[in-house]
């Protein structure tokens, strides 16, 4: 049975084929609450489609999975209620010309206005910015980003943002709304040994408080739940039963994952 905060993730032979071949396939994973899912492979080989794909984001081609108990494709809106994207080049990105303070004001807003109740939204004004002003503080503390830390506090421009603090300040946004699986693209991309040491330390402390983590990464940690998208994987799937292989392209033919397939799927297939 789920928790209350984290989502359960399993899925079998699950794939997406886009017009040139497939993105992903084969797919296979069993993971409980507050697990932490890491989807390593080479770049071009599917893995932001599989991550945009269980979070409800991209139609799947064949197969199944359930997202805290939710059916995909079947109920994609539903997943998206419940899973926060952090960074994903092209979908959630930063905007670089905001402030951190912007940003943490707009998507505690927006988070305020699409899943607030008509109580809440009733509430005195002063009472309503406390609770935002409160959801923004947690998120921040999960997510280790002090912005008085940084050069110009608050006011610093995403642009002057480290790599490292920028990954804190998407992961922030994505848990104002408490979401029960987050999903990360590029965790590892241009960071430094020590960088990524910390990047792993923090989506493992969230994974710790409950919430679900999946994790796009070209090397993931040995204690991390694993899938693999490259086409030479021989085993990636190491869920609840570490002899269940992932096979994701076992195919050697026209139909193998391709970086062209995946380039293909993510354009064509429905992004919500």
């Amino acid at each position: 049975m789920d928790s209350p905060h984290g989502a359960s993730v399993t899925a079998e032979d699950f794939g997406l084929k886009g017009p040139r071949g497939w993105a992903f396939r084969g797919i296979g994973i069993d993971a409980g609450p507050g697990s932490l899912v890491a989807i390593e492979g080479p770049s071009g080989s599917g893995r932001t489609c599989l991550l945009l794909a269980l979070t409800g984001r991209m139609r799947p081609t064949e197969g199944h999975a359930r997202i805290g108990g939710l059916r995909l494709p079947r109920q994609m809106a539903a997943v998206r209620r419940i899973a926060a994207l952090g960074p994903v080049p092209g979908v959630s990105e930063l905007d670089p010309a905001f402030t951190v303070a912007e940003h943490l004001r707009e998507r505690a807003l927006l988070q305020r206005r699409f899943d607030g109740s008509l109580r809440a939204l009733l509430r005195p004004r002063a009472e309503r910015i406390a609770r935002a002003q409160g959801r923004i503080d947690a998120a921040l503390d999960a997510a280790g980003l002090d912005p008085v830390t940084l050069p110009k506090a608050e006011r610093t421009s995403v642009r002057d943002l480290e790599r490292l603090e920028a990954l804190r300040l998407s992961i922030a946004l994505a848990l104002i709304g408490s979401p029960r699986l987050l999903a990360v693209d590029d965790t590892d991309l241009k960071l430094s040994d020590a960088e990524r040491t910390e990047a792993w330390e923090l989506l493992r402390s969230v994974a710790a408080g409950g919430t679900t983590v999946l994790a796009v990464c070209s090397q993931a940690p040995e204690d991390a739940i694993t899938l693999r998208t490259d086409t030479a994987a021989e085993g990636g799937t190491t869920g609840e039963d570490p002899a269940r292989e992932n096979t994701a392209g076992e195919d050697t033919t026209e139909e193998d994952t391709t970086e062209e397939g995946s380039a293909d799927a993510f354009a064509e297939t429905g992004r919500a």
